[in-house]
C-alpha cells in the first residue's frame, strides 16, 4: 500500500486590504475615542494611590477636629465666652488648610519633579484637559474631606458649647448677631453654611490655587513656600505697621488677608466690618484662583513639558 503525498497547508489567498486602510495587525480591542472623564479617571488613580494624599488630608482631619475638640473641652463650663456658637472650629481649619494647600501643589508639582509629566502628556497630549482633570479631582476630594471634617468640629462644638449662661449685656455684642435665642446661645442656618460649605469653599479654592502655582512655578519646595506668603504675610506686614500714616494700609491688609476671609465665613473678622459673613472674600478668592488656573494653562500649552 503506498502512502499519498504530503501535501502542505495552502496559505489562505491574499485580500488586498480595503481603500483607505492600512495593512497590519487589527487589535480586537476596540478603540474608542478618549474623553475628559478618561481623563479624570487617570487622575483619581494618580492621586488616591500616592502616600502624600493619605497623609496630608489625615493630618488637616486631626488638626481640624482634635483642635476644636480641645476648644470645645476647654470652654465648655464657661459662663460667656463671647463668640459665637461654631467660631471655635476656624482655629482648627486654620492649621489643617496648610495641609490641603500643600496637597494642592503636590498634585501636580510632584509629577514634574520625578518626570511624570511627560508620561501623563504622551498619554493625554490635551493639556487643558490634563489640567481640568487635576483641578476637578483635588477639588472635590478636598471639598469632600474638608466639609466632613467641619461638619464634625460644629457638631462637637453645637452640643459642647450651647449651654453658656448669657448675660444680659451679651445681645450688644456684634458678634453675637443672630446667635443669640430666647437667653440662650445657638447657630442659625447661616452660621451653619459658612461654618461647614463655606469653609470647606475656601479652603479647597486655596487648595486649587495652591495646584495653580505649582502649574506655574513647577517645584514644590518653592509653590508651597509662596502659598504660605500668601496666607500668612499680609497679617505678618500688618504687625509691623504701626505709624498712623499706615493705618489704612494695616486694615486693608488685615481686611483681605486670606486668613480674615475664612475668620469671617465663622463670623469672627479681624478687621472691617463686624457683622461680615466672609461671602464676599470666598468670591474674590475664587477670582484669584480662576486667574491663576488661566495662567498655569498658558504656560502649560505655550512650553515642551
Amino acid at each position: 500500500m503506498t502512502t499519498p503525498p504530503l501535501v502542505p497547508p495552502q496559505a489562505p489567498p491574499f485580500t488586498p486590504p480595503a481603500p483607505g486602510t492600512a495593512p497590519g495587525y487589527a487589535s480586537p480591542i476596540p478603540v474608542r475615542p478618549t474623553h475628559l472623564g478618561h481623563a479624570i479617571a487617570s487622575e483619581w488613580t494618580k492621586i488616591r494611590t500616592v502616600r502624600s494624599t493619605v497623609w496630608t488630608l489625615v493630618l488637616m482631619f486631626v488638626l481640624t477636629v482634635g483642635i476644636g475638640l480641645l476648644y470645645a473641652t476647654a470652654l465648655s463650663g464657661e459662663d460667656y465666652v463671647g463668640m459665637p456658637l461654631l467660631s471655635g472650629g476656624f482655629f482648627g481649619l486654620m492649621f489643617g488648610q496648610i495641609c490641603v494647600i500643600t496637597l494642592g501643589v503636590l498634585v501636580i508639582s510632584s509629577e514634574y519633579g520625578t518626570g511624570m509629566m511627560r508620561t501623563t502628556l504622551t498619554a493625554c497630549p490635551q493639556r487643558g484637559r490634563v489640567l481640568l482633570a487635576k483641578a476637578l479631582v483635588f477639588f472635590l476630594l478636598a471639598f469632600t474631606m474638608t466639609l466632613i471634617a467641619c461638619a464634625l468640629t460644629g457638631l462637637i462644638h453645637s452640643s459642647m458649647l450651647s449651654d453658656q449662661i448669657l448675660p444680659s449685656y451679651a445681645a450688644d455684642d456684634p458678634y453675637m448677631e443672630g446667635s443669640i435665642e430666647n437667653g440662650e446661645l445657638v447657630a442659625t442656618g447661616g452660621h451653619w453654611m459658612g461654618a461647614t460649605v463655606g469653609a470647606a469653599l475656601y479652603v479647597s479654592l486655596l487648595g486649587l490655587l495652591g495646584l495653580a502655582v505649582g502649574g506655574l512655578l513647577r517645584h514644590s519646595a518653592g509653590a508651597i513656600t509662596t502659598m504660605l506668603g500668601v496666607v500668612l504675610l499680609p497679617l505678618v506686614a500688618a504687625l509691623f505697621m504701626a505709624g498712623e500714616s499706615l493705618q489704612s494700609t494695616r486694615e486693608k491688609l488685615i481686611e483681605y488677608s486670606p486668613l480674615n476671609g475664612l475668620a469671617s465665613l465663622y463670623r469672627i473678622p479681624m478687621e472691617g466690618d463686624e457683622t461680615a459673613t466672609g461671602w464676599p472674600l470666598l468670591g474674590l478668592l475664587a477670582a484669584v484662583t480662576v486667574a491663576a488656573l488661566v495662567g498655569a494653562y498658558a504656560r502649560l500649552t505655550t512650553t515642551d513639558v
